[in-house]
């Protein structure tokens, strides 16, 4: 079934964000009209009583639960009890508030984070609960997964179409750019436009670069949420991402290019790595919402990086 977004009144919570304003604009461009978007000031969803007036002013008939408390490693390993906390809590508010106003497609993204440490590559979503996640980034990993078994369990108690999917790293224009909590993509380009005004000689990257990750395109990404949202009403996880792994020594090699940087690359080796690989299995991607990421690494890296340019970021 294909589900027509042009007369549903449609909530994305997060929507304001950097995923979220990409779901927002692409629901606009497949004719949504009624599409609520709010923000954290108004509607502080770790607490029941925001969560009971949003889902009561509103009253949406779709949801795609985008919000979330995220960040690299660093502010993961800082901050652990508040990503568990605020992630799951979020979460477990809004799914029951979609149970309990009827809402009729319930879309929850969960992350790549929640994989276990060691799972075999390409990570395939049967692979989701064979081991404990990497340990820096297990708490929010761990409260995202929860909401996959609240997912899984009200539709089996209430028959609920609520779908689950598993993102992969994510980057493109409008990223957070702070150095205290961006992930890798944001972080390298940041140092290293820093390192060219400053002329400095080398910069110094965190772990010895061997890791691998994947990424996709932010406007990917939305367009993958949204398929789902109209084709997608399965009980099983799906994987968003490109299907191509790159090592960080190697990512960093390439937007040390892009931007110009031409200096020493330092690996600080007494900080964490993460986990030691990253890599999606898309294929149920591909056969469930026939989607399949269309924008190169290096495309949507130049693309980030002129959108910083353009937004003065990099003499901040």
């Amino acid at each position: 079934m294909h589900l027509d977004l042009s007369a549903k009144r449609i909530l994305v919570t997060g929507g304001a964000g950097f995923l979220g304003s990409y779901i927002v604009e692409r629901l606009a461009r497949e004719g949504a009209q009624e599409i609520a978007a709010p923000r954290r000031k108004d509607y502080d969803l770790t607490r029941a009583e925001a969560v009971e007036r949003l889902f009561g002013e509103y009253r949406p008939q779709v949801a795609i639960h985008a919000a979330a408390m995220v960040g690299g490693i660093g502010a993961n390993r800082g901050n652990p009890g508040r990503f568990f906390y605020e992630n799951a809590i979020m979460g477990i508010q809004v799914v029951e508030a979609c149970r309990r106003y009827g809402v009729e497609k319930t879309v929850v993204l969960g992350t790549i984070c929640s994989y276990p440490k060691f799972t075999p590559v390409p990570f395939r979503e049967e692979d989701l609960w064979e081991g404990y996640p990497e340990e820096t980034n297990a708490p929010y990993g761990i409260a995202k997964k929860a909401l996959l078994v609240q997912c899984q369990a009200y539709r089996e108690q209430y028959g609920m179409n609520a779908v689950f999917l598993l993102p992969v790293n994510l980057y493109g224009p409008r990223d957070n750019f702070d150095p205290h909590s961006s992930h890798v993509i944001p972080a390298l380009i940041r140092k290293c436009m820093l390192a060219v005004r400053q002329g400095a000689g080398e910069i110094v990257l965190w772990g010895d670069g061997s890791p691998t990750r994947e990424f996709l395109y932010v406007e990917d990404a939305a367009e993958g949420i949204v398929r789902a949202t109209q084709r997608y009403n399965g009980a099983a996880p799906v994987n968003l991402g490109s299907g191509v792994e790159i090592s960080i020594r190697e990512l960093a090699r390439k937007i040390a290019e892009l931007t110009g940087f031409g200096g020493r690359i330092v690996w600080d080796t007494s900080q964490p790595n993460g986990q030691p690989r990253r890599s999606l299995d898309v294929s149920r991607a591909e056969r469930e919402l026939g989607f399949r990421a269309s924008t190169g690494l290096e495309e949507g890296l130049r693309a980030t990086i002129a959108w910083y340019r353009r937004a003065g970021l990099e003499k901040l």
